[in-house]
């Protein structure tokens, strides 16, 4: 809640709902904060331009301008572009809430809003926006300063100048002279020590600054990807959930089916042989209905059959490997079947079309055991690496004729392997166009994609490098070059023990205790 004494801050809420507006109005101004209200972009547009705001709720779906152009005006003007931004937004996709926050919002709120989520945010983002109002300030106080000081040193230059003259016109009063030097020597060198304090508070300073804007992107890193996991692994654990019930009540009856099939398959048999001579219209029906035929090709079609449910229980077992959701811990699991479950889902991906032939999977499978992990995590970084193979064949086929893709056809190779140290390399490698060093030096930073716009985010390397390293305490290297194609390397321990403790070894460092 605001202080009393200080101002209260404005809040411009922007949002087509009538309902919204009067609940967050009441909501907010009970804690202290001056609100403002806006039926529509552009009312929203009005309002700022001539009472700015400290923070700006904004809905994304509105009548006439929506949320995403009301934020890209605000931040292509200079009188508003400092304004933080929090969309409003029921949409549950990660490609519009990524889009909201490169257009340069903080941040985002889910409709149903919660109350207590509102505040959290708003409060967060209030002392975010004081918090550089008050190092702006601070630098312009320091600039000034620092010109005092400097016009100080300029004066005590010149009396020093002074003072040299008057020792050679005053020889008499050279004691006097040299003593009030001294002086002001002494003087100016405090002066310089004080400039030098107030530089060094000023680094220091910026280095927070910038450690809490590294510690905002990080947390909106880990909130894209959070989201992303949870949308995955639930769609993909409900496909599976509803396909595995009706495919297993026709696999349960296909062996029922067959057994009756066969039954009365020989029934007939029987009663031919029995009755030879049925009649005519019975030896009209035989005709027409093909029974030869149909006897020979019935107990096929049910086989056939049955190999399509099989198939299909396999794709929906993947399907749930992949996905784990009830796997939330760390425990020990077959990185290989995770491979496998990646590879099924992505088989559309690979498999041929008519512009290029098929993408070969090649996997060189070492005897691994048991490794402990985040099996749903670890699989998400699968899918990023070899999407991100495939993306790049694709593009580097685009420039390739069809007779020169068969004569160097297009592969990923998938290795893994034990090293002595007990520890678990895998190897994704394809023979793409590759990519220079100075790509190769950002591939992991949030945000940074050498993708069109709308066909890349920017977080999954960024993600898998986060999953990899800080979850599970390896490393995650990529060696590339022009022409040579891109191999991804995930080292990572077969035990999380030893990664455990070095983690409280390197947290008790690091708060002195022996």
């Amino acid at each position: 809640m605001s202080s009393e004494l200080a101002e209260p801050s404005t809040i411009l809420i922007v949002d087509d709902t009538p309902t919204n507006l009067g609940v967050l109005f009441d909501f907010l101004a009970d804690f202290g904060f001056k609100v403002l209200v806006a039926r529509d972009g552009q009312s929203a547009l009005q309002k700022v331009a001539y009472a700015a705001p400290d923070l700006i709720l904004l809905d994304v779906l509105m009548p006439g301008i929506d949320g995403f152009e009301t934020c890209r005006r605000l931040k292509a003007n200079d009188l508003t572009r400092d304004i933080p931004v929090i969309f409003m937004t029921a949409l549950a996709d990660t490609v519009d809430k990524v889009k909201g926050l490169s257009l340069g919002a903080v941040d985002y709120i889910t409709k149903p809003l919660q109350h207590e989520e509102v505040l959290a945010r708003v409060n967060v983002h209030m002392k975010l926006r004081n918090l550089s109002k008050k190092l702006l300030e601070q630098n312009v106080c320091l600039q000034a300063e620092i010109e005092q000081r400097v016009k100080a040193e300029s004066s005590l230059l010149k009396l020093a100048l002074e003072l040299e003259r008057r020792v050679d016109e005053r020889t008499a009063e050279l004691f006097l002279s040299n003593q009030l030097l001294k002086q002001e020597i002494q003087e100016r060198l405090q002066a310089e020590a004080g400039l030098q304090e107030s530089e060094a508070q000023l680094r220091t300073q910026a280095q927070c600054l910038e450690k809490a804007f590294r510690e905002l992107q990080l947390t909106q890193t880990k909130l894209v990807q959070s989201e992303k996991m949870s949308s995955l692994g639930q769609l993909v654990a409900g496909v599976a959930h509803e396909i595995n019930n009706p495919v297993n009540f026709i696999f349960g009856n296909l062996s029922y089916a067959h057994d009756y099939t066969k039954n009365l398959i020989d029934l007939v048999n029987l009663y031919h042989q029995e009755f030879p001579a049925g009649g005519q219209i019975i030896e009209h029906k035989i005709d027409e209905i093909e029974l030869d035929f149909l006897v020979e090709d019935l107990p096929k079609l049910l086989s056939s059959m049955k190999v399509g449910v099989d198939r299909i229980r396999e794709i929906v077992q993947s399907l749930r490997i992949f996905s784990r959701l009830d796997e939330s811990e760390m425990k020990p699991v077959d990185i290989h079947l995770g491979i496998d479950s990646t590879l099924l889902i992505l088989h559309n991906r690979v498999k041929g079309r008519g512009d290029r032939p098929a993408i070969e999977v090649v996997k060189e499978f070492g005897n691994l055991p048991l490794v402990e992990c985040y099996a749903g995590q670890l699989n998400q970084v699968f899918m990023n690496l070899v999407a991100n193979a495939i993306d790049a064949i694709d593009d580097y086929n685009t420039t390739r004729s069809l007779s020169e893709m068969k004569a160097n056809p297009s592969k990923i190779f998938i290795r893994t392997e034990v090293t002595e140290s007990n520890r678990v390399l895998i190897h994704i490698k394809d023979n793409g166009p590759g990519m220079t060093e100075e790509i190769s030096q950002h591939l992991f930073e949030p945000f940074f994609t050498t993708k069109p716009i709308g066909k890349g985010t920017g977080i999954g390397l960024s993600i898998s490098h986060q999953i990899v390293v800080d979850k599970h305490g390896g490393q995650l290297n990529c060696i590339s070059a022009p022409n040579q194609g891109a191999i991804f390397i995930i080292d990572i321990p077969i035990h999380q023990k030893n990664f455990a403790n070095n983690l409280i070894t390197m947290s008790e460092t690091a708060l002195g205790i022996s």
